[in-house]
């Protein structure tokens, strides 16, 4: 596909599922927590200074920023503005009062250089056409000596709960796999990808770790509610679906899951995030 399709189909996608993000906003940040306080704290922030958030979603990372930062400013972006929507609405809610709200997109970040001293994205620039772009650009608006804290997922094999859904309608023959050179979930894994990236945009002192993020369902119907709530691309794929053919694949997740149900038949899905740390 031609980039600017491809950029152009994931915003819209974006646009499709923003709702579905805003109702499940409180699980995703509970679920979420652990990455985004580690990602807030390795950034060393100060009261005053300016902090740019991007591919926010709901923002709940970033608001983490803007609590420590004070009468600083926060600067909250998506691409989507639907969910840029969601993230106003959250900041409300949280009367987050010291943030602005854009609309960018990371392989073109519009602000001038050096004018920030932070930077924040969490599960994004895996996400990019053009992760190269994103990264150079992302160091371009740092001030020198600034901070990044960048998270991307691990590898798929260590995240059965963002893998088994799709896993089951490949098995079945409803879709194709994806494109492995593409922009994805996984494609920034593992961690001497992610940190290769980074010091080829020019960062110093990379720091590439990981963390667990369990996802916990109540049960399968739970879990493909789910997806079907934040996935547009897995919505388009089980719209075109027959009844039949959504009991195969409803059938075939729960033999997949069948090794992380706990004591109660409830879900414990594995998850894994890597996180990185640099400098401008």
């Amino acid at each position: 596909m031609d980039p600017q399709e491809l950029r152009s189909e994931q915003r819209a996608r974006w646009e499709q599922v923003a709702e579905g993000w805003g109702r499940r906003a409180d699980h995703i940040r509970d679920v979420s927590l652990p990455l985004s306080r580690r990602m807030v704290e390795s950034l060393g922030l100060s009261p005053g200074q300016r902090v740019l958030e991007l591919a926010a979603g709901p923002g709940d990372t970033g608001f983490l920023a803007a609590q420590k930062i004070a009468p600083g400013t926060l600067v909250t972006s998506d691409g989507s503005d639907a969910m840029l929507e969601v993230a106003r609405a959250r900041a409300r809610e949280l009367a987050i009062d010291n943030v602005e709200f854009k609309t960018l997109e990371l392989e073109w970040i519009d602000l001038p250089t050096a004018s920030v001293d932070a930077v924040i994205c969490r599960w994004g620039i895996m996400l990019c056409v053009d992760p190269g772009t994103a990264a150079s650009e992302i160091r371009r608006v740092l001030k020198p000596g600034g901070r990044l804290s960048v998270a991307v997922w691990d590898s798929a094999d260590l995240n059965p709960w963002a893998a088994l859904d799709w896993q089951a309608v490949i098995e079945l023959g409803h879709m194709e796999p994806p494109d492995e050179g593409g922009p994805g979930m996984f494609a920034l894994a593992p961690a001497p990808r992610l940190r290769e990236l980074l010091e080829n945009a020019g960062f110093l002192d990379v720091v590439v770790d990981g963390l667990e993020l369990d996802r916990p369902y109540a049960n399968v119907e739970e879990y493909l509610a789910e997806s079907l709530e934040l996935s547009g691309t897995f919505s388009e794929v089980w719209a075109k679906l027959d009844e039949e053919q959504r009991s195969g694949v409803i059938e075939r997740i729960g033999s997949l899951v069948a090794p992380y149900r706990v004591a109660d038949g409830s879900l414990r899905l594995p998850g894994r995030s890597l996180v990185a740390v640099a400098s401008a």
